[in-house]
């Protein structure tokens, strides 16, 4: 069973890490059970934040305009990291955003890491919620303030420690960091003509741009050029 750890999560503009982008990231350095230091920065997706996003984590356009990228903030990550497993409810889908911007910047982050949603699937009776809030009402574990990331990552590092005090004598493999896998590549960012043939679309069409076109990767923006052509039509 491990018991140093970095719990972590992630705010987003929606699920898909290769379509969407990360707002907020908030992490916990925990050695043998206990919190130990803090990593969190709000991120701007330099992308509007949908009102259902807004309405789900309170995170605003206004408070991530003056925030980094996450290209400026994941380096530090990694460093905060250190060798430690990560540990989060759903933790492959925090992985994936964060291990695909830390690609983007060079850095090869291959981790270890353990699931409190995968626990409570195995731990929690069929019929209740495994939500993280959910989970931490049923075993009487603060949950702070859901889907803000700081917030959701001492919940599950509280969530863990109670499923290890109930469960982990009796299957202690199950409370054993796994490898996480997710496989991506490193993203090219968007050519020059590729941004003026958006721009061009732009104007033509009347439309404001719904993105930072100068941060637009290649894919992006071969996307993006696609979603006008077939919504407006060509000049």
């Amino acid at each position: 069973m491990i018991n140093s750890y970095i719990a972590i999560d992630i705010e987003t503009t929606g699920l898909d890490p290769k379509k969407e982008k990360i707002t907020e990231i908030g992490a916990l350095r925990v050695q043998d059970g206990k919190a130990e230091a803090e990593f969190h920065t709000l991120v701007n997706p330099r992308r509007p934040i949908s009102e259902r996003i807004v309405e789900l984590t309170g995170i605003t356009d206004e408070m991530v305009t003056d925030c980094p990228g996450v290209e400026s903030v994941i380096e530090e990550l990694v460093d905060f990291c250190q060798d430690l497993p990560l540990l989060g409810h759903r933790i492959l889908f925090d992985y994936s955003f964060l291990k695909k911007a830390a690609v983007n910047q060079g850095i090869q982050w291959e981790r270890d890491g353990v699931d409190t949603l995968t626990l409570c699937r195995a731990f929690m009776p069929g019929e209740e919620s495994k939500t993280l809030p959910s989970a931490c009402r049923f075993y009487h574990v603060d949950a702070g303030t859901s889907h803000r990331a700081l917030s959701d990552a001492y919940a599950a590092h509280f969530l863990y420690q109670e499923l290890k005090k109930c469960y982990g004598a009796a299957e202690p493999e199950r409370f054993a960091a796994k490898k996480l896998i997710y496989q991506v590549k490193r993203e090219q960012p968007a050519s020059k003509r590729q941004k003026e043939r958006l721009q061009e679309l732009l104007k033509y069409h009347k439309i404001k741009a719904p993105v930072q076109i100068d941060h637009l990767t290649r894919n992006e923006a071969s996307r993006l050029t696609d979603e006008i052509l077939s919504k407006y039509g060509r000049i």
